[in-house]
């Protein structure tokens, strides 16, 4: 099992999902939380001001090159071993990385907070997921949050991994995973971490590009197709993420919602571009960007499936 039959990988994908919808994120020892943690250890060590690109090169290298390199080794030894052993490390390798069930998890109580008027929880639920300040927000601002949220989470935590894991198998959705960390963690424009983050969050750009734009395409044909198209071909090009603007603006699209706009970022309003066509977002639109996501999940686990038969097929006719 060093390199998989795409059959195998189709159904080790299904077993990977399957696993994380039943079990959810792990409460205790998370590898990713470890992994976080080791991200700033090394971001305390190497970054020393005035910030370096090369620095944040060796960061970058230092935090994910051994991990892969060690998670291919553990594949191969497996591998040789037992063809069971190394298939359940490939579903587990994936349950880690990705993040569906928690998706939800996350965002469904916010929608059910704000069903209930309790404006302050849902405030509180939202200030963990988005970087943006929720103290004054209202409602429709803590929709709009959360939809966003799920949207461009969708793929990053779970259509990114999926594509890299049909291509590199478990060390593949590990690699990407673990690059789309560092960006989250180190991408971003301020003073501090403007040079030494880049590498991450180019190595993120390029490593995203090709799952988010099937990311939007998914969300287009699974909700209004010519207005999500529409968006996404006017919208996105206003967004500084080469990949984010796509997925948003072809998800808000398809959603009917008119997302975007100003938000509040360290006490100071933030105008960004307008995401999507429509109404403002509610809390029931919560519920609806989930069930985008989860159909666009579905979509992409049966389109795997399908791809497998007809390769296993015309393989048995040649």
């Amino acid at each position: 099992m060093n390199g998989l039959d795409l059959s195998v990988l189709a159904l080790l994908m299904v077993a990977g999902v399957a696993l994380d919808w039943l079990l959810g994120e792990v409460r205790r020892w998370h590898p990713l939380v470890g992994f976080g943690r080791l991200a700033q250890a090394l971001e305390r060590r190497l970054n020393r001001q005035p910030g370096s690109y090369l620095r944040g090169a060796l960061a970058w290298a230092l935090a994910v090159l051994p991990a892969v390199a060690l998670a291919v080794w553990i594949t191969v030894l497996l591998a040789q071993q037992s063809f069971w052993l190394a298939a359940a490390w490939h579903v587990l390798l994936l349950y880690f990385c990705i993040g569906l069930r928690s998706l939800r998890d996350h965002m469904m109580p916010i929608a059910q907070a704000l069903k209930a008027g309790d404006l302050a929880a849902a405030r509180q639920l939202t200030a963990r997921i988005v970087s943006r300040d929720t103290t004054q927000s209202q409602e429709t601002d803590l929709a709009k949050a959360a939809v966003e949220s799920l949207l461009e989470n969708g793929n990053d935590a779970v259509f990114g991994t999926l594509f890299w894991f049909a291509v590199g198998g478990g060390p593949g959705a590990l690699l990407f995973r673990l690059s789309n960390t560092l960006d989250a963690m180190w991408g971003y424009r301020t003073p501090r971490l403007l040079a030494y983050g880049c590498v991450a969050a180019r190595i993120d750009d390029a490593l995203n590009w090709l799952p988010a734009r099937l990311t939007a395409y998914s969300y287009a044909v699974l909700g209004n197709w010519r207005q999500a198209r529409h968006c996404w071909r006017t919208q996105a090009p206003a967004w500084s993420s080469p990949n984010a603007g796509p997925v948003m603006s072809a998800g808000a699209g398809a959603l009917g919602l008119a997302l975007g706009g100003a938000a509040i970022y360290d006490g100071e309003v933030e105008q960004r571009a307008p995401l999507g066509i429509g109404r403002d977002a509610v809390a029931d639109d919560i519920e609806r960007a989930w069930t985008l996501v989860a159909r666009t999940a579905m979509l992409w686990l049966s389109a795997m499936l399908l791809l497998s038969f007809v390769v296993t097929l015309g393989g048995l006719h040649a």
